[in-house]
C-alpha cells in the first residue's frame, strides 16, 4: 500500500491549500507541512512554491505528482486483479460520457459481455471534465471520452470518429428563412450540455473561430441531459448542435433533421484513455481494442464468440 504520506502530498496537489488538505484528511495543518517536508527530504528536491499567497508545484513536484497519481490507481487496479484471482471473476471501472454511454457504448458492451460472461464492468458516467477527475482520483481505469483532453498527459487509443452536426425538428421554421452559415442562427434558440461537457467544448471551439460565443445566441438553454435535448429538440424547443449517433434513430424517423451549414462540417474522435505510465498499460489497450472490435461486430449484426484478452 501507498505511504500515507503519498496521500496528503495528492491531496494538497488537488487543493493547493495546506488547510483545506488538512482538513479534508482530518488531520492537523503541521502533520501535512510534516509529510511533505518528509516527502522533499526523501525525494531531496522542493516539491511546492509558495508566492504572493498562492501554492504551485514545482516542476519536480508535477513529476512527482503524475507518477503517484498512476501508482495510486495502478493499486486499485491491483486490488482487482488480486480479487479476480480469488473469485475468477475478471473486474474493471470505465467512465463514460453522457452521449457515448446513452448511444456509442451499449451495443458494444453488450456484444463484449455475452463473450465474457466472467466479466464485471463498473460504468460510471460524467462530463469529460468529470471523467479525468475520477481518473486522477483513482476512481475509475479508464475512461472513454468524446471531448478534448491533453493527449500527452494520458495513454490512449482511438475508438470511433463521430459526425458532429446540427439538429432541429423535421418541421422547425427558421425565423429568417434556411440557414448557410453559423451567424444565420443567432436568432434560434440553442439548446447546449453543461460546462464540462465534451459535446459544449466543441461547440464553443468552433463558434471561437468565428469570433463567436454561446452568449451570441439571443436564447439558449443549459441542460446535463442528452435525453432531455433529444426530447425538446423533438419538441420543436430549439436546436443544437451534437453527435450524430446520438440522433440516428430520430433522424431516420425524420422527426428531427440536419442543419447543412455552409461554413461548418466535422468530426470528432471518441477516446479511449488512462493514466500514462500505469503498469496496466497493455490490459487497457487489450480492452479497448476488443471493445472497438466488438463495436464493428455490433454494427455488422454479428455478434459471434471471440477470443480472450488479457484483462484485470
Amino acid at each position: 500500500m501507498l505511504d500515507f504520506r503519498v496521500a496528503t502530498f495528492l491531496c494538497v496537489c488537488q487543493t493547493m491549500n495546506f488547510t483545506q488538505a488538512a482538513k479534508n484528511l482530518n488531520i492537523t495543518q503541521p502533520a501535512v507541512s510534516q509529510h511533505i517536508r518528509f516527502l522533499e527530504e526523501a525525494y531531496q528536491v522542493r516539491l511546492f512554491h509558495y508566492e504572493n499567497k498562492r501554492l504551485s508545484l514545482t516542476a519536480a513536484g508535477c513529476i512527482l505528482y503524475k507518477r503517484l497519481t498512476a501508482l495510486k490507481n495502478d493499486e486499485q487496479a491491483l486490488l482487482a486483479e488480486l480479487r479476480s484471482r480469488v473469485t475468477e471473476i475478471e473486474e474493471i471501472s470505465l467512465g463514460v460520457t453522457m452521449t457515448v454511454g446513452e448511444y456509442a457504448i451499449i451495443e458494444p458492451l453488450s456484444v463484449m459481455l455475452r463473450r465474457h460472461p466472467e466479466r464485471n464492468v463498473k460504468l460510471r458516467f460524467g462530463n469529460t471534465t468529470q471523467l479525468l477527475q475520477m481518473l486522477a482520483e483513482g476512481t475509475i481505469q479508464m475512461a472513454l471520452v468524446e471531448g478534448y483532453y491533453p493527449k500527452e498527459q494520458y495513454g490512449h487509443r482511438h475508438y470511433s470518429t463521430e459526425d458532429f452536426i446540427g439538429v432541429c425538428a423535421a418541421s422547425h421554421m427558421f425565423a429568417h428563412g434556411e440557414p448557410r452559415t453559423f451567424s444565420d442562427l443567432l436568432g434560434e434558440r440553442l439548446l447546449v450540455r453543461e460546462e464540462g461537457s465534451g459535446t459544449r467544448n466543441i461547440l464553443e471551439r468552433n463558434l471561437s473561430l468565428r469570433g463567436m460565443k454561446i452568449e451570441h445566441f439571443i436564447h439558449f438553454i443549459e441542460v446535463g441531459n442528452m435525453h432531455t435535448i433529444i426530447g425538446l429538440l423533438c419538441r420543436d424547443c430549439g436546436i443544437s448542435f451534437l453527435y450524430k449517433t446520438a440522433v440516428e434513430q430520430e433522424l431516420a424517423r425524420h422527426v428531427l433533421r440536419e442543419i447543412p451549414l455552409c461554413d461548418f462540417s466535422m468530426q470528432h474522435d471518441f477516446d479511449f484513455i488512462w493514466e500514462k505510465g500505469s503498469i496496466y498499460t497493455e490490459q487497457y489497450q487489450a480492452f479497448s481494442e476488443e471493445l472497438a472490435a466488438c463495436a464493428c461486430a455490433a454494427s455488422c449484426g454479428s455478434a459471434g464468440n471471440g477470443g480472450e484478452s488479457a484483462l484485470l
